[in-house]
């Protein structure tokens, strides 16, 4: 029976990753309609259209539907929604300060969705203001390395008002004030860098040092505010070292 005991549980796990990539699928599509009815149904013309399809592509979103998310978000065709971003804030677990990030046509199944995540894991809801201050919104670009020193990315990347960039292992991170984010992936494009994603998020100026059991406490509410349908993106203040990330993986 072992063997078919296996197969259940492999079947159990690929049925949650398809239900997470199902979920990411309509995150990223959602970021195309909205790019496209925010700046224009022209990739060429709107930079955040562009790197939101260039996102879902590399996510392996079929071309149809992002063409469709693309074209209802342009009023070319019928049946885009009326999506607002909102913003809900919190704490974790050990005091970890959480910025939700929802892009909803109801708000107030945002709010409840989020709330009972919250809740139910060792969270709680926050006051406007009491933890976003603890955030700064940056523009950031993730490439991969492919033989690039940190100084060729420099060397491209600094006249167009990259401030920082930091080595992340197998990829670099460039930091940018969000108004210079487009300069920063225009000048890449020009050197003939290729990265994966560029995009606005909220990085903490003061993180939290976790041990292995708040870590998983915390990844735990992360893995639930991530699972409701109307939450786009999670921030939290947590830092974790590799040897606590190996424990909690272990």
């Amino acid at each position: 029976m072992s063997g078919h005991s296996k197969w259940a549980t492999t079947k159990h796990k690929k049925a949650a990753l398809d239900a997470k990539r199902g979920k990411l699928f309509a995150k990223l599509i959602k970021n195309v309609e909205v790019a496209a009815r925010t700046g224009g149904g022209d990739p060429e013309g709107n930079p955040t259209l562009y790197d939101a399809i260039q996102k879902a592509r590399k996510n392996s979103v079929p071309m149809d539907n992002i063409e469709r998310a693309r074209k209802r978000g342009a009023g070319e065709e019928a049946g885009g929604a009326d999506w607002q971003t909102i913003m809900y804030e919190g704490y974790g677990p050990n005091g970890v300060a959480v910025l939700v990030e929802c892009l909803t046509d109801n708000r107030n199944r945002a709010a409840g969705e989020v709330r009972t995540a919250m809740t139910r894991n060792g969270g709680s809801m926050a006051d406007a203001g009491s933890v976003s201050y603890l955030f700064n919104r940056k523009g950031v670009v993730l490439l991969p390395k492919n033989g690039l020193s940190e100084d060729d990315v420099l060397s491209a990347v600094l006249e167009a008002g990259a401030e920082e960039i930091n080595d992340l292992g197998d990829s670099y991170e460039v930091l940018a004030d969000p108004a210079d984010l487009v300069e920063v992936r225009k000048a890449l494009q020009a050197a003939g860098i290729e990265y994966d994603s560029a995009e606005t998020n909220f990085l903490a100026s003061v993180n939290v040092p976790l041990d292995a059991d708040a870590a998983r406490k915390v990844f735990k509410l992360i893995d639930a505010l991530e699972d409701c349908d109307d939450v786009q993106n999670v921030y939290a203040n947590f830092d974790v070292s590799d040897s606590v990330l190996e424990e909690v993986n272990a």
